[in-house]
């Protein structure tokens, strides 16, 4: 199980206020390469981008911002500000938490406690669907498209800014998660086509749909305390854990998906590291037609594709 998240805690605010007491009166930019300086020496990845993320929050200042008033020192305030951010980082919170937000496939998402941080990776699945689609010649009909566990509604959200003729479904047992789904489908006037519905996977869901989606948790448990402590102690858990093998969720999709797979239908999950046997099979036997994996960036085996069958 994921450690509580250190956002319900406390900040270490003697650590914060020391390093507030350093940036008053420094000027942005020094202010951001001290920052970048700590993240740095903490052994984090990208910290010259998180410190310009980070401080640009802090100061409500876009890039261009930044630049353009890179010689105006900080208030006291405004160093508290960048200090108590940094000092989260430092915490080894992501960055895409603090700032409450992720952008996925070009959408400006928000997040909360209950959502899963959208990953680059995942964006194999929506390439994957569309391509799936476009194969068959129906990228430009009425499609009923379902993301299951939608989260912040990710997934959903990106194939129905691509598919302007479509409608789609999000499910999610999260009442907070679905609440994020629906202000990011209004965020990115999508809300029109798409709907929300709290249900474990399918469970309440009628067929026909055309196109089935799903980012499930696919961490084995006993692998959960391994993972990298921006993902272990942040994300929620249930967005991780996939059981005793990391094949839960897979299962609890495959018992629905033959049901509500319409004739020409494309179901597409993502998968972790290494399962594309394990998850073609349950799938196969559950009476659906496997297609090749797609591939990421990584040349990992990262969406696998599956088409109903008469």
């Amino acid at each position: 199980m994921a450690a509580p998240s250190p956002r319900s805690s406390p900040l270490p605010e003697a650590a914060a206020a020391a390093s507030r007491d350093k940036l008053v009166g420094v000027a942005i930019a020094a202010a951001r390469r001290q920052v970048a300086q700590a993240l740095r020496s903490r052994g984090l990845d990208t910290p010259e981008l998180d410190a310009r993320l980070l401080v640009g929050h802090a100061l409500g200042l876009d890039h261009s911002a930044l630049a353009a008033q890179s010689d105006r020192r900080l208030t006291t305030a405004e160093a508290g500000t960048v200090a108590a951010l940094a000092t989260r980082r430092l915490a080894h919170e992501p960055v895409a938490r603090i700032l409450g937000r992720k952008e996925f496939w070009g959408l400006p998402l928000r997040l909360n406690a209950d959502t899963l941080v959208p990953r680059p990776e995942t964006e194999t699945v929506v390439e994957a669907a569309l391509a799936a689609l476009a194969g068959k010649g129906l990228t430009s009909q009425a499609l009923r498209i379902a993301d299951l566990g939608t989260g912040s509604g990710a997934l959903l959200l990106a194939l129905l800014s691509e598919l302007p003729s479509a409608h789609g479904i999000g499910t999610d047992i999260s009442l907070a998660a679905l609440a994020c789904a629906r202000d990011n489908a209004v965020s990115n006037s999508l809300a029109g086509r798409a709907s929300f519905v709290a249900c474990n996977y399918a469970t309440a869901l009628q067929g026909p749909i055309d196109l089935l989606v799903a980012n499930p948790p696919y961490i084995a448990q006993g692998e959960i305390a391994a993972l990298a402590p921006e993902v272990r102690d942040f994300d929620p858990s249930r967005a991780l854990d996939g059981g005793p093998d990391g094949l839960a969720g897979y299962r609890a999709i495959a018992a629905d998906a033959r049901r509500l797979l319409g004739r020409d239908g494309v179901l597409v999950v993502e998968l972790g590291f290494g399962q594309v046997e394990a998850v073609t099979g349950l799938f196969a036997a559950a009476g659906l037609a496997p297609a090749a994996p797609k591939h990421d960036l990584s040349d990992i085996a990262r969406a696998a594709i599956f088409e109903g069958r008469p």
